[in-house]
């Protein structure tokens, strides 16, 4: 399974990625050098929203179009 997900960082800001492990990703972007340069200084960041996929490809697709979205948008989006 592939997902593509969206973190709270610790200042409020909104990160958007994909992963093939949700756990494995959140421990490097709270813990390990793995994680994005983005978050690394954002620390610690909350998963709060995220969307299952068969294949790599649809997860990356996902992950581009939400960050096409504005702030408000992802929101709306996390209330689902």
């Amino acid at each position: 399974m592939n997902y593509t997900y969206i973190v709270q960082c610790a200042d409020g800001t909104l990160y958007t990625g994909w992963t093939n492990c949700l756990a494995r990703r959140m421990k490097a972007h709270n813990e390990g050098k793995a994680g994005a340069k983005y978050t690394r200084a954002k620390r610690p960041v909350k998963l709060v929203y995220y969307e299952g996929f068969a294949t790599k490809e649809e997860a990356m697709s996902r992950e581009y179009r939400i960050k096409q979205l504005t702030r408000e948008k992802k929101l709306e989006l996390m209330k689902f």
